[in-house]
Parts: structure tokens; sequence; C-alpha cells
């Protein structure tokens, strides 16, 4: 098999050119300040809508997928909006509306993102909603490169960085 003829499949590390854009037009995110996102293709490192359309694609391949919020960050959840006293956080704490924390749920033993959706004296307001929750994305994807993963990678179930050095 020539390296020309990969496709995305499993357990190949794929280099990819990405925008993403909203409903509403407003762009979201893109690769192209930060360079190519790679990856290593079925281990869920993407979100399931985009991962599955990417399969066959080879290197030079362009196309725009549409991803429903199932297949993204599920739908908006108005129960994740909690209400917490202001003394859970640290004094010195800065809180602002639109910041991003983690907190430590004690009982799932997991840390959870949430954004700060408002704060006062006594409370402080916080969505644990992903921020795309509800959102249809519209991405721009084209593929920049394919290789085999190493054995290290697929230990792992991500890419390395430096993968393609070895």
């Amino acid at each position: 098999m020539t390296k020309q003829s990969l496709v995305v499949a499993d357990d190949l590390v794929v280099r990819l050119d990405y925008t993403l854009t909203l409903d509403d037009g407003e762009a979201y995110d893109s690769s192209e300040e930060s360079g190519p996102l790679e990856y290593l293709q079925g281990h869920g490192q993407l979100i399931p809508g985009l991962e599955q359309a990417l399969y066959e694609m080879a290197v030079g391949d362009e196309k725009d997928v549409v991803v429903t919020p199932d297949l993204a960050y599920g739908e908006y959840d108005p129960e994740a909006i909690q209400e917490l006293p202001r003394d859970m956080f640290p004094p010195e704490m800065e809180l602002e509306k639109g910041m991003a924390i983690d907190l430590y749920d004690e009982e799932a033993e997991e840390e959870l993102e949430a954004t700060v959706e408002d704060v006062d004296d006594d409370t402080v307001v916080v969505n644990f909603n992903h921020p795309l929750a509800g959102e249809t994305l519209n991405f721009h994807v084209r593929i920049v490169g394919i290789r085999p993963a190493t054995p290290e990678e697929l230990d792992h179930g991500h890419a390395h960085a430096d993968g393609h050095s070895h």
C-alpha cells in the first residue's frame, strides 16, 4: 500500500484543517491559527458526527459536514444550570460572567467544566452545558495528512504530537 492511497480509517492518525461555523453564520473555530488538528480516527477524540463523516477521505479531499446536536455536544439542558453558594469558591477567586471554570464533583470524583452565568455576593450561577450544546455545527474540513498510528498511540488511544518522528 503506497502512502498516497491511504484513506481515513480506524487507527490512523489524521491531520485535519477545519473551520467551524454555527447556524447563525458565526465562525466559531478554525485551525488557521493553531495549525491542523491531529487526532486518532476511531477512538472518540472527535464528536461522533464529524468522525463518522471523515471515513474514506484521502489527503487533499475537502468536505462540508453538518453535525446535529445529537451527534455533537447534545441538546441544551436547562436543568444543567445551577445556583451555588458563593462561599463554595475561594474568596480570592475572581468570578465573572462568561468565564469557564472547572468544578470537582465529589460523588463522581470527576472535574466538570462549567461557565459562570451570573455572580453576586451570595450566589454563583453556573451552567454545566457545553458551550456548543444544542448547536448545529457546520464544518468545512480538508484532510492534510494521514499516517499509521504508532503502537504507543494505539495503546494510549490518541495521537502524539511527535508521533511521526519515530
